[in-house]
């Protein structure tokens, strides 16, 4: 008897997501699923051809992400955040608008890359975070030798030194993490990023400039409409969801790749 099991195929209101053939982990499958409850609904407003379709590689026609962004900019209501939201936030986070700001860091990267088990992955990074967190001073330099052996980062071969970076240097999401503390030595959570997991060593940190509030409040200000952006995009997928028939993927939770 033929006891071989057939992927499940997860569908938005019948639509399938991704080929039986193809297995993807959760985010890349919250993913597709968030973009095309935006497609349906654009296409249900009158934004979108009846008979545009995506792929099942989980791309999408021009058309359709122009509608879609036609759509958000009906649908999502961004308040113009107040001098005094903008001051609040500025006084609440003043290493992030600080300008010249470096830090002498290494890594040893594992990437994310198509087929991979991602939790398999995120295992193993944070059994090396905890390995190079709790060696003791005076041991043999085990975060290079790690690093050697297994970085996916070509850094690797140099016991994944990167060193002097400023935030202009890194991936967003990478800085943010890195400038977020003024933390030396490992760091204790892992860095994610669009290139993998990060598992981050600070060697040293360099002060930078702290502008005056009036110098940054048009950055204040984009990043709280950002902000407002994400919390408005997030209802509105639930609400999406919320009224879909949603087969083989769990949206009860919106922090996907859309909406981070």
């Amino acid at each position: 008897m033929d006891t071989t099991l057939t992927p499940t195929v997860a569908r938005i209101n019948g639509v399938p997501l991704h080929a039986a053939s193809e297995a993807l982990d959760d985010d890349s499958l919250r993913q597709r699923a968030c973009t095309e409850l935006l497609r349906q609904a654009a296409m249900q407003a009158g934004l979108l051809a009846m008979d545009d379709a995506p792929g099942l590689d989980g791309s999408t026609s021009e058309a359709a992400s122009a509608a879609i962004e036609a759509l958000l900019s009906a649908q999502l209501e961004i308040p113009e955040p107040s001098d005094e939201a903008c001051r609040r936030h500025f006084d609440a986070q003043p290493a992030r608008y600080r300008s010249g700001d470096r830090a002498q860091v290494r890594h040893v990267l594992f990437a994310v890359t198509p087929g991979v088990d991602v939790r398999k992955l995120r295992d193993r990074a944070e059994a090396l975070l905890l390995e190079v967190r709790c060696h003791r001073d005076g041991e043999a330099d085990r975060f290079a030798a790690r690093a050697a052996e297994l970085s996916n980062c070509p850094s690797g071969a140099q016991g994944g030194d990167l060193g002097w970076l400023r935030r202009e240097d890194c991936a967003p999401e990478f800085a943010r993490e890195l400038f977020a503390g003024a933390e030396i030595g490992v760091l204790p959570r892992l860095v994610h990023s669009r290139f993998g997991l990060h598992v981050v060593e600070v060697l040293a940190r360099e002060a930078g400039h702290a502008p005056d509030f009036g110098a940054v409040r048009g950055a204040v200000a984009l990043a709280l409409r950002q902000q407002s952006f994400v919390s408005a995009l997030r209802q509105y997928l639930q609400l999406l969801a919320g009224a879909a028939q949603v087969e083989g993927v769990a949206l009860d939770s919106a922090d996907t790749p859309l909406v981070q």
